[in-house]
This record gives C-alpha cells, structure tokens and sequence, in this order.
C-alpha cells in the first residue's frame, strides 16, 4: 500500500504537469500529436482530432509529444513546415507553453493547502498569546498559569520567548487576557529539562477561525497561496545551500530523492489524508520550483535558449541544443544517483 500511494501521489504531480503542457498547447494552436497516462509501451490508444489519447504500461505521470518539439529531428522530417509545429511558432507562444506546466503544478499546490484550511479552519494571527501546554511541576503551573490562558502584551511568539529567555532567574508579572496578573520566574538554563523551555509551556500566536463554509475555499486558496510562496523560498534556500556545497565537493545532505521520498510518503501516509493532501501540496511546489531551475532538460533550461534566441535574435543551431540538453539530463542523473546513494546510507543509518 505505501508503494502503490507513492506512485498515486508522484503520478498525479507528473500528470498535472503534463496537463499544463497539454491545455496550452491545443490553446495556442499547436499540433499536439499524443498525450499519454503513464509511460510507454502503450496499452490503449484512442485518437481524436488528431490527437492520440494514450493508456501506458508504467504509472508514473503522463507525457505530451507536440509536433516539432524536437528542432534537430524536426528538421529532418521536414515538420518545421507542417501545420501547428512547436518549433515554428513565436516566442511568446513557446514561452506560455513551457511555463504552464509550472503554473498547473504552483497552483495544485495553492488548491491542495485551500482544500486543507476548509476542512480544518483558517489559522489567523491574534494580538495575545495562548498557551497549548502546562508542564507539570514547571514555573508556569506554580504560578497558576493554565492551558487556554491567553497572554497580552507581545507582539508575537519570538518576542515572548526572547523575553523570557532573557529574564531567567528574575521575577517577572504576565498580564493575563481574563485580567489576572501572575508573577513567575523564567528557570535558569542549567535548571531547565530538556525537551523544556524557561517557563514549560507551549504557546501559539495563531486560532483557529472557522468562517462560514461557502467562504472557506476561498480563505484557504489564499492562505495556500502564501504557504506556497514560503515554501518556494524555502526550496530555492535549501537548493543554493546544496548547489553551494556541490561546488566545494560535499555530497548533498538533508535532501531527499526517491528513495527519501517514498520513505516520507509511509511516514505521512500514516498521519490520515490532510497530512498526504499537505505533502502533495509542498512536493507538488517543490516540483514546480525545480522546472523553473535555468538547467538543460528542464523546462528552466529551454526557457534559458528561448530567452537566449530573444537577446541575440538567432536561433541556437538544434543539434547543439539537443546535446547540451542531452548532457545535462545526464548530470542530473548523476545528481539523482548521488542523492539516492545519501537516501539509502541515512536508511542503513
């Protein structure tokens, strides 16, 4: 079952991807010859509009092959004066259709976290601190402070526990929204358990708001869409960080390939189906992040020649297009074996 879910949810990102590619293409006027489920060799085939709609053996994702996609090989075939070839048509036209796969993958991110805040609520800033949790036998309990106690006067969570971390050993007064005021002393650091923070308690500056459910989506698409953003920073942080010690000769460390994955997915698998819709949502921008990386045989390294025909207004000769992609793909390989070598050396691990 995990096998078969970790296919379920790579497949869908891949398809959803392609499915940008496909839906601008047949958009913009261009000769879309077969969009596959899966990976050849094919099982089914139904052709409409000149379009081959194809069921394939391997269930990972799906394909789009347009006419003239391959300038070295279609200018071979002579497709380049066929009707509809990618090749031949504008930058503009070319530009839109190697972005949308990016785009569908971005914005499945964006519907997967809205589908998560409808159901669970939409968490909103508040100007006061709750308390989650009361260690037994901390300073908080003996001061009185309780589960639910809400805290005024700072600004956020980091504000507060910089307070407090700088105040240990020193009385300090905590207002509390119901209008107690309690006096508590922060623990020193030698006097704290581990696991524990100077006052043992847990704090949120976040509630739970549950609107009315017709508002919900839309609350939570645009909270996705936030979430997304973070999350694309966060990739590209994690990418320079790896891309940086790949220069000075370190093996990639804290990043995950297949392997890893599939080994997450079980994880997150076994926390119920919001914890697998959050997952798909951060691989599925994870995804779309990746594409955009300026790298041959990436949708990043054809925008990269496409930008480079625009500067310099002549188009990239198609065999040395086609080898520089080819090339890459193999560094990428590479890259993917090495990570893989680091999944299974953390698993021996």
């Amino acid at each position: 079952m995990a096998i078969l879910s970790f296919l379920i949810i790579l497949s869908i990102l891949v398809f959803v991807h392609e499915l940008g590619h496909f839906l601008a293409a047949k958009k913009l006027k261009v000769k879309v010859e077969e969009f596959g489920f899966g990976y050849p060799p094919r099982i089914l085939g139904i052709k409409k509009r000149g379009t081959i709609y194809s069921l394939n053996l391997l269930p990972f994702g799906g394909f789009v092959r347009m006419r003239g996609e391959d300038p070295s090989t279609s200018l071979r075939a002579g497709l380049p004066q066929a009707k509809g070839a990618f090749f031949l048509k504008s930058k503009r036209v070319r530009l839109i259709i190697l972005i949308a796969g990016v785009v569908m993958n971005f914005i499945l991110g964006v519907v997967l976290f809205g589908a998560i805040y409808t159901k669970t609520g939409i968490p909103q800033k508040t100007d006061y601190l709750t308390l989650t949790a009361v260690a037994v036998g901390s300073p908080a309990e003996k001061s009185g402070l309780k589960p639910d106690d809400k805290i005024l006067g700072f600004k956020g969570s980091e504000e507060f526990i910089n307070y407090i971390n700088d105040q240990r050993g020193q009385e300090i007064r905590l207002k509390i929204k119901d209008g107690r005021e309690l006096t508590v002393i922060p623990r020193l650091v030698q006097d704290t358990p581990e696991g524990q923070g100077a006052l043992g308690v847990g704090i949120t500056d976040t509630e739970t708001v549950f609107y009315p459910i017709w508002q919900r989506p839309f609350r939570g698409m645009w909270l996705g869409l936030q979430e997304a953003l973070a999350w694309g920073g966060e990739i590209l942080a994690g990418l320079g960080t790896m891309i940086a010690g790949l220069l000075h000769g370190q093996m990639p460390k804290d990043v995950a390939g297949p392997v890893g994955i599939y080994q997450i997915s079980k994880t997150v698998a076994k926390a119920g189906f919001l914890a697998v819709l959050q997952f798909m949502g951060i691989l599925s921008v994870n995804l779309a992040i990746l594409n955009l990386l300026p790298l041959p045989a990436l949708d990043g390294g054809r925008l990269l020649f496409l930008g480079i025909e625009a500067v310099t207004r002549k188009r990239i000769k198609p065999g040395i297009e086609q080898a520089i992609h080819m090339a890459g793909m193999l560094v990428l390989i590479g890259l993917m074996v090495l990570v893989t070598i680091g999944d299974i050396k953390r698993l021996m691990g």
